[in-house]
């Protein structure tokens, strides 16, 4: 249904990536490790990841290398400032940092979800094989569903990336890494939920297995 154009593959495994560092953070404290080396440990797991693809396939997806930048950035100040706190907080300066593309993605000529969507749904869910090329210059419901929803996620992610600064500054610093490893997976749920709603009223479905146009037709 819905709930798999929201769940972008590559949301996905940022997620998986994130929730892989409490379990490393909270090892190395029970090692006795300092809090700060052992979110250093935790940051470099992305950029690790990156590296890697890069790797293997000599190419790097544009998500992937603005995390790995965004990440590398973040330890580098972190490194000059010796705050353990601005290390907490850099997953929400990063999750803000996407929301806010996909809110300017909304004026592109293709919103960001659009683009994540397209390759789980397109000719294969409720679809009668119409070319979302062709939906997006024929349907104008069609570009405001994409837009809409685009918006959503850019809001939402800039509520998430509110909360994990203010948990980064506000609670106990072993207490943060498990805190945020939950958030994602709340936020993505709600996402999934309400997009479903979403493209199930206002008629994304019709669009795409091309009963809105039978019916016009009719």
């Amino acid at each position: 249904m819905a709930v798999e154009a929201g769940g972008d593959l590559r949301a996905r495994r940022r997620g998986a990536a994130r929730s892989s560092r409490p379990p490393l953070y909270y090892g190395l404290r029970a090692a006795g490790i300092s809090v700060f080396v052992a979110l250093l440990a935790g940051a470099f797991l992305p950029a690790l990841t990156t590296a890697v693809q890069w790797l293997r396939t000599r190419s790097l997806e544009g998500m992937a290398g603005f995390i790995a930048g965004t990440m590398l950035l973040g330890v580098a100040a972190a490194l000059v400032g010796g705050s353990p706190r601005f290390l907490l907080a850099k997953d929400g300066w990063l999750t803000g940092l996407a929301g806010f593309w996909f809110l300017i993605s909304i004026r592109a000529k293709r919103p960001l979800l659009f683009h994540g969507g397209r390759p789980l749904l397109e000719g294969r869910f409720r679809s009668d094989g119409t070319s979302w090329d062709v939906l997006w210059e024929r349907e104008p419901a069609f570009r405001r569903i994409w837009r809409v929803s685009t918006a959503v996620w850019g809001a939402a992610m800039l509520l998430d990336a509110a909360a994990r600064v203010v948990m980064a500054y506000a609670l106990p610093v072993d207490l943060v890494p498990g805190l945020g490893a939950l958030l994602w997976p709340v936020t993505l749920l709600l996402l999934q939920l309400v997009n479903g709603v979403y493209y199930e009223v206002a008629g994304l479905w019709r669009l795409t297995s091309g009963t809105a146009a039978r019916s016009a037709d009719g």
